[in-house]
């Protein structure tokens, strides 16, 4: 007697619980690994353009207006891109586009370390940007759908923890580069570049294992693939030849309708995602600024020992943001992102002292800190407010929040130098700690207003909650 397959029970156990049910497994690992791995090199990416931006303006005879500029191309390019990728992440799925971006960017930036001429640098800089922008949403996105909720946050935040570990990388190849190889300034930079490129598509090996999101899959209404996925995920993993998933959808691929979306049915958590990155991005980057252009001129510190006090003080943002991952599902996502951006400030605070004392040694101490909470501090924010938004509009929503924040990297890195060299370094710091402190502001409203505490809770039990005003309509 052949016995029937017994129908799943859809109501007790949907794609979601069971994916929030699921053991740790080797795929996890993959997922994590090769999902923070492209973090690290979008960091390497950052970092590195600090260092190479000097023997690059001098192959180039470029002034101090043109190297900035090269930043400011670099930073623009981020905002379009965490725009453009968060949106199609929405449309196009999660695998496709974490494949294609980090192609996309580990191409042009190979192509910058051929650049003949500084034009073709300003071009390249900032389409490999557009690649790093779009990974901001598609991996916090990705991230928070594949793990299950009771590790969800700690997950989340160690993949935004192979940041400091990217910085730290950038910093051991341009210090070997510029003074171990002794390679002489005129095509340093180059080897930077093709360097730093060609490792990246490493990851794509990692890469090409992950599966689409199941979430994504059934919010599209694609349920057979979805389960496909499940059923691979639950026997212990997905082939190395993981399909992409049709493509047939031929919805415009429009980012106005889904930020309208967000506005009108999700206003609360759109602020909160823009503001809690504004700060951080205008802290963050403000101060990498502010040391590189004012404070370690003034303390002292030679050429050749900064790429040593970048990857000393990332050593500092790298424990810092692993010590908040270890209990950020305990303690919750509201009490560690308040506490740490308050923290965070305390950082800067602390840097304006030691560098009120002139000392190189007391500098590089109080940046070990204040980089430890600070990067505390935003590897708790994005895993916070990347899982208040529903799955449909989840590349959107963290695309947006991050756009918003690259504002206030431009902001940062254009204005706190200047503020310094006028009214002095303190003035400067001041106004980042003011920052940081609107940070702690919008996570308390949020926290009053009864915004949704994610910690250990399925993401779809987030959707909708009491800091929401209207009902949901009908349909997407």
């Amino acid at each position: 007697m052949t016995a029937v397959p017994r129908k799943p029970d859809a109501t007790a156990s949907t794609i979601p619980e069971r994916l929030d049910r699921l053991a740790w497994t080797p795929m996890h690992t993959t997922i994590l690994v090769a999902l923070g791995a492209g973090w690290l090199f979008d960091s390497f990416e950052v970092q590195m353009f600090s260092s190479a931006v000097g023997p690059l303006g001098d192959h180039f005879h470029a002034t101090v207006a043109q190297r900035d500029a090269v930043l400011a191309v670099w930073l623009v390019g981020i905002l379009l891109g965490a725009l453009a990728g968060g949106r199609l992440a929405d449309r196009l799925g999660r695998r496709r586009l974490f494949v294609a971006t980090l192609l996309w960017y580990a191409g042009f930036t190979v192509l910058t370390g051929l650049a003949p001429d500084l034009g073709a640098v300003y071009a390249l800089r900032g389409l490999a940007a557009l690649g790093v922008g779009a990974e901001y949403a598609i991996v916090n996105a990705a991230i928070a759908e594949f793990m299950p909720a009771r590790v969800r946050g700690k997950a989340n935040a160690v993949v935004m923890n192979f940041w400091p570990a990217g910085a730290i990388l950038a910093g051991l190849v341009a210090y070997l580069v510029l003074d171990t190889l002794a390679v002489s300034a005129a095509t340093s930079w180059r080897y930077m570049f093709v360097f730093g490129g060609l490792v990246a598509l490493v990851v794509l090996v990692f890469r090409r294992r992950i599966p689409e999101s199941p979430r994504w899959l059934v919010s599209q209404g694609r349920h057979g693939e979805a389960e496909t996925v499940m059923a691979s995920l639950e026997g212990g993993g997905v082939s190395q030849a993981a399909p992409l998933g049709r493509l047939d959808d031929d919805t415009p691929l429009r980012f106005g309708p889904a930020v309208a979306e967000l506005v009108r049915r999700y206003p609360g958590r759109l602020a909160l995602g823009a503001i809690l990155d504004l700060a951080e991005a205008f802290g963050y980057y403000g101060i990498f600024a502010l040391l590189s252009v004012v404070v370690l001129p003034q303390v002292h510190i030679s050429q050749k020992a900064i790429p040593l006090f970048y990857i000393v003080g990332n050593v500092g943002g790298l424990a810092g943001g692993l010590v908040m991952s270890s209990f950020f599902d305990r303690l919750g996502r509201r009490a560690t992102v308040a506490g740490f951006y308050a923290l965070a400030g305390g950082g800067v605070g602390l840097l304006a002292a030691a560098t009120a004392t002139g000392s190189a040694a007391w500098v590089t101490a109080a940046f070990v800190v204040s980089n430890g909470v600070a990067t505390a501090a935003w590897t708790s924010a994005y895993p916070t407010f990347t899982e208040l938004f529903p799955t449909h509009l989840r590349g959107a929503g963290v695309g947006a929040s991050v756009a918003v924040g690259r504002v206030g990297a431009i902001l940062g890195t254009l204005s706190l130098p200047s503020l310094a060299t006028h009214l002095g370094a303190t003035a400067s710091y001041s106004l980042v700690v003011a920052f940081w402190l609107v940070g702690v502001a919008a996570m308390g409203v949020f926290s009053l207003r009864g915004g949704q505490e994610g910690a250990r809770r399925p993401l779809e039990s987030l959707v909708r909650g009491p800091f929401e005003s209207l009902a949901p309509t009908a349909g997407r």
